[in-house]
């Protein structure tokens, strides 16, 4: 790890719930920065590249003009802690370990958009993070930065801590916005999109934890500052969570544009022993696989996607010759037949189809109708649900179809 420069993960900064020693440390200067001047800290924001960590990687900025355009009294934003996908553990760190910095990010985005909501929404499973959170909204709400930040735009800002319903599909933002109110996760069709109307009636923005935890860093040291940690083009560093077949599996933050060799074989030192490298889960198993051929790529957005996958949250789950990609495959669709919410049946039913097709498949009693069935239901369950957990589902089913098939008709073979 060394010469990697560390930001969100400084060991000087994991201090649990203590907001003195935060602010001892440079804590709060980001946000005495947006008190200065909200206009100025969104320029700083958009000239960062910030862009969001919870998977899409939409600007930041051009999620905040769309609440900053609203004229309504009540605004929100919300911090999504849901994090609940097989290999994402990021956020739970941060909420844990550095709570104040993900407060002070939220309230920099309050007073750049003037809004006087910020809901914190946690996964009830982590119980650390949360009871963390939980001391650490008690401190701010007593502290003069928090007075000065309502000062600043003029309102009272609302500081709560709200548990989400713990469900995957509790992360998706109409899903966030329907808990925080008091209802069940099921998302919702858009339009209206967040921003016109979220949380009880309110345009809301959505950000993720990591992106929140980056803003004390950015108003303190500048935009400037932030791009420069990229590697190429790519903007700041990322939290990148890696497990599965590596010898050191765990949380690094480094400069965004890394190379996924250097995550694994640097980083990680390499496959556990008599293992070689097959392939890699990218941003959680919703996405397309790469392989040995995709080492080389940079873990950016843009490049990610290139190679046409997604960085999503940046979870990386890497496994070796030997472990079979059916049975992977079949494991991670079970997750989604459970997490699907059953709002929408294609979804509902079409996840749980796939699932026991993958399982029946993997226990060496498929046929070649079952291989045409998984097909047949990738082409026309797309597009089907109210929100992405198909798509994603669909997504990763396709791409080990296509690039390891010959292990589906091995197993299928096997009753032969």
């Amino acid at each position: 790890m060394t010469g990697i420069k560390q930001v969100l993960l400084d060991p000087a900064i994991q201090i649990g719930a203590d907001l003195t020693t935060w602010l001892s440390l440079g804590g709060g200067d980001g946000l005495k920065a947006a008190i200065a001047s909200p206009a100025g800290a969104l320029d700083t924001v958009r000239d960062s590249g910030l862009r969001g960590m919870g998977g899409a990687g939409f600007p930041t900025s051009r999620k905040w003009e769309m609440l900053i355009a609203s004229e309504a009294h009540d605004k929100a934003i919300v911090c999504n802690g849901n994090e609940d996908e097989p290999g994402t553990f990021k956020d739970r760190h941060l909420l844990e370990h550095t709570p104040h910095q993900v407060i002070e990010g939220g309230l920099i985005a309050a007073v750049a958009t003037g809004t006087n909501q910020l809901f914190f929404y946690i996964n009830p499973h982590h119980t650390k993070g949360l009871a963390a959170m939980r001391r650490a909204v008690e401190q701010w709400l007593v502290h003069d930065l928090l007075q000065a930040a309502q000062a600043a735009i003029g309102k009272s800002i609302k500081l709560a801590v709200v548990e989400s319903s713990g469900l995957y599909i509790g992360g998706e933002e109409t899903a966030v916005i329907s808990t925080i109110e008091g209802g069940f996760p099921f998302p919702r069709r858009k339009p209206p999109f967040p921003a016109q109307s979220g949380v009880f009636g309110a345009p809301t923005v959505i950000n993720n934890v990591e992106t929140l935890a980056n803003l004390p860093h950015i108003l303190a040291h500048g935009a400037a500052w932030h791009r420069a940690n990229g590697i190429g083009d790519a903007v700041g560093t990322k939290l990148y969570s890696l497990s599965g077949d590596v010898l050191r599996p765990g949380l690094y933050e480094l400069p965004m544009g890394s190379s996924l060799h250097d995550l694994v074989f640097v980083h990680g030192m390499g496959m556990l022993s008599g293992k070689e490298f097959k392939a890699v889960f990218t941003g959680g198993p919703s996405n397309t696989l790469l392989t040995k051929k995709d080492l080389d790529v940079a873990l950016d957005f843009d490049s990610v996607r290139a190679r046409n996958s997604r960085l999503g949250t940046g979870a990386m789950i890497v496994i070796s010759e030997g472990t079979s990609i059916v049975r992977k495959i079949s494991e991670y669709m079970d997750f989604f037949a459970n997490g699907s919410c059953g709002q929408c049946p294609p979804c509902k039913s079409g996840t749980y189809q796939l699932s026991r097709i993958l399982n029946r498949i993997d226990a060496g009693d498929g046929s070649d109708g079952d291989l045409a069935a998984l097909e047949n239901l990738c082409s026309i369950l797309p597009g089907c649900g109210r929100c992405a957990l198909i798509d994603g589902a669909v997504t990763v089913v396709e791409s080990s179809l296509s690039t390891f098939r010959n292990e589906y008709v091995s197993s299928i073979r096997r009753r032969d």
